[in-house]
């Protein structure tokens, strides 16, 4: 109930239930992974539902005319894959003491370590997206003592929301990724002088290995990417996979499905060698941010993986005047290639008193070491020229 009003809050088994447009009124189109059809395309493709361990659960606030008001992308989680926020230790640590972690609440996208909009509110004003915001988050806690669930997790949630889920009393986490940022640069030569001279050279070398190597990048967005590019494409994210011993959390069907609707929210960059496209970088293009997600390649080419996922996604941020590059989770090694320490957050609420209490010890100590490792970066490992 807010100002009199009464909103109907509702689980929705299917991001299909939901009509498309409604819901892209509610999420804007700064953010690609938000939109129904990227979640439509995971649920489509099988990466959700079934027996993937993730269950759409979208949350959806109505008004009493029943008209969608606010929305959350929102799952019941059977374990912890694909989240890139990792609550193993939290799992084993409740099961020890005989409790049942999962299924657990999850506020998130699906195999997609991004920042963005968890609490989907359209034009509405500040004052009353707050008030939408605290009736979703309400509404997770009181789903999760209706379905005796042991916690709620909402994953990189931007900084903004986070202050007023803490007065909520959920608990907040800080997580460290590396993201390039645009300088006002014209061209790429722009943000190398602003390099110091050894990391300046040592982007050039790589740079030139590639081409000296025969390799050809080719950029493809909307209509310029075919049917056989995502076929491509899949082999090499296979084979990023089978080399990394993980999961494969994406099907080739999921792929298909995000070319067909949302290509021009795609960039994909390929690499050719010796006639044949033999590698290959997935990216999504934001209002303000390009996202970097997957990358393989066939073969072993030096450098190849720096100048796909790394260097093309830069020149392609300065012609488009984007003002951020975001390469994914982890990857120390990006920052020698121009790619900062920027924090992350995510909100967790715990059901069970005891174990409340331990994972605030525990957050409180893990948050002074990643502000110790994020200005450790920033000072001693910067790869721009000092002022």
């Amino acid at each position: 109930m807010m100002d009199g009003d009464a909103y109907i809050l509702e689980l929705t088994p299917s991001i299909d239930a939901l009509p498309a447009a409604e819901w892209d009124r509610l999420a804007g189109t700064a953010n690609p992974f938000v939109s129904h059809a990227f979640l439509k395309a995971l649920e489509d493709g099988g990466a959700t539902g079934g027996d993937s361990g993730w269950d759409p659960m979208h949350l959806v606030l109505r008004d009493a005319e029943g008209r969608m008001t606010a929305a959350m992308p929102h799952y019941l989680k059977h374990h912890s894959y694909g989240e890139y926020i990792f609550d193993h230790s939290w799992a084993n640590a409740f099961t020890r003491a005989g409790g049942d972690y999962y299924p657990k609440m999850l506020s998130a996208i699906p195999f997609t370590p991004a920042t963005g909009p968890r609490f989907l509110t359209g034009d509405a004003t500040p004052e009353m997206a707050a008030r939408l915001r605290t009736a979703l988050a309400d509404g997770m806690t009181q789903y999760l003592g209706r379905l005796n669930l042991s916690s709620a997790h909402i994953n990189f949630l931007p900084e903004a929301d986070t202050a007023p889920l803490a007065a909520e009393g959920w608990m907040i986490r800080s997580s460290i990724q590396f993201h390039w940022h645009n300088d006002g640069y014209e061209t790429f030569d722009d943000f190398l002088a602003a390099l110091s001279s050894r990391k300046r050279k040592n982007i050039r070398k790589e740079r030139r290995t590639v081409a000296e190597a025969g390799v050809r990048l080719l950029r493809l967005s909307g209509d310029d990417i075919s049917p056989a590019h995502i076929d491509d494409f899949f082999r090499f994210y296979m084979s990023t996979i089978d080399r990394k011993w993980g999961g494969a959390y994406l099907t080739r069907e999921v792929f298909h499905h995000l070319r067909d609707s949302m290509a021009d929210s795609m960039l994909l960059v390929m690499a050719e060698y010796d006639g044949r496209i033999i590698g290959g970088a997935l990216n999504f293009i934001g209002e303000d941010t390009l996202f970097g997600r997957n990358w393989g390649a066939d073969i072993d080419i030096p450098c190849l993986h720096f100048e796909a996922c790394y260097y093309q996604a830069i020149e392609f941020a300065i012609e488009r005047r984007l003002p951020v590059v975001e390469a994914g989770a982890q990857g120390f090694h990006k920052v020698q290639r121009g790619y900062m320490p920027v924090t992350t957050r995510s909100a967790h609420w715990i059901g069970h008193d005891g174990f409340r209490a331990a994972v605030e010890r525990f957050l409180e100590a893990e948050s002074r070491g990643i502000d110790a490792e994020k200005n450790a970066i920033e000072i001693e490992a910067s790869p721009f020229r000092k002022a």
